[in-house]
C-alpha cells in the first residue's frame, strides 16, 4: 500500500529538488513546472504546499541557512586554536559548497535578488553571520598571538569572505576541476601567512582537511 507523503516531507522533497536542478538548469531558469515534474506533481499540486514562487526560494533559503549554520557550529566543536577554528570554518563553507553546488549559484543569483527582497535579506544576514564568527576568531588569534595584533579583526573577516566568494566562483567557472576545500586550505594558509611573524605551523593545515 502507498503510503502518504506529509506536507511537511513534501515540501522538503521539492525544497531538495530545487537544490539539485538550480545546479542542473541555473536558477534563473527554473520554473515551477519543472520543479513540480521532479517531484510527480502538478504545478497546481506544487502551489499548495508554496503558493507564489518567492515562497519556494525562501523555504530554499532557509533550507541554505541551516546546512550552513549547522555546518559551521560543528566546525567549532573542539578547542582548537583560534587559527586552527579559522581553517575548520572555511573547511566546513568550502565543503558544504563542494556538495551542494547550486549554493553559489542562488547566492549569486541578481535576479532571485531583486525579485525577493525577503531572500536577499535572508542571505545578507548569513553572511553577516559568518562575517561575525570569523571576525571573533581572529580576534582570539591575535589575542593569542597566532596573528599580528595589528590586524583588524573585521577587516580580516571580510578578506576570508572574499577568498570563500572568489574560489567558489573559480571552481564552478573551472567545471570543478580541483577539489574545493584543499585549495581553500591552501590559498588562505597564503593569506593567513601574511599577517603573522612566521607562527604558523604544519598544524594550521589540517584545519581544512
Amino acid at each position: 500500500m502507498r503510503t502518504r507523503k506529509t506536507a511537511e516531507a513534501r515540501k522538503a522533497e521539492i525544497v531538495d529538488a530545487v537544490l539539485r536542478l538550480s545546479d542542473t538548469h541555473g536558477p534563473d531558469r527554473l520554473t515551477t513546472e519543472t520543479v513540480a515534474n521532479a517531484v510527480g506533481l502538478t504545478q497546481p499540486g506544487l502551489f499548495r504546499h508554496f503558493p507564489k514562487k518567492q515562497n519556494l526560494w525562501e523555504a530554499v533559503a532557509g533550507r541554505i541557512g541551516i546546512l550552513m549554520e549547522t555546518a559551521w557550529t560543528k566546525s567549532q566543536r573542539n578547542k582548537a586554536p583560534a587559527v586552527e577554528r579559522i581553517y575548520s570554518l572555511v573547511g566546513a563553507q568550502m565543503r558544504l559548497i563542494q556538495s551542494t553546488p547550486a549554493i553559489p549559484a542562488i547566492l549569486f543569483s541578481r535576479e532571485l535578488h531583486t525579485k525577493n527582497k525577503v531572500l536577499r535579506t535572508a542571505f545578507l544576514r548569513l553572511m553577516d553571520r559568518f562575517h561575525r564568527l570569523a571576525t571573533d576568531m581572529v580576534t582570539q588569534a591575535s589575542e593569542a598571538n597566532e596573528l599580528s595584533k595589528d590586524v583588524d579583526p573585521e577587516d580580516m573577516a571580510y578578506l576570508i569572505i572574499g577568498l570563500v566568494q572568489g574560489l567558489a566562483v573559480r571552481w564552478s567557472i573551472s567545471g570543478r576541476n580541483f577539489d574545493l576545500a584543499e585549495e581553500g586550505n591552501r590559498l588562505l594558509r597564503l593569506q593567513l601567512s601574511g599577517f603573522t611573524d612566521g607562527q604558523l605551523t604544519a598544524n594550521d593545515e589540517r584545519g581544512a582537511q
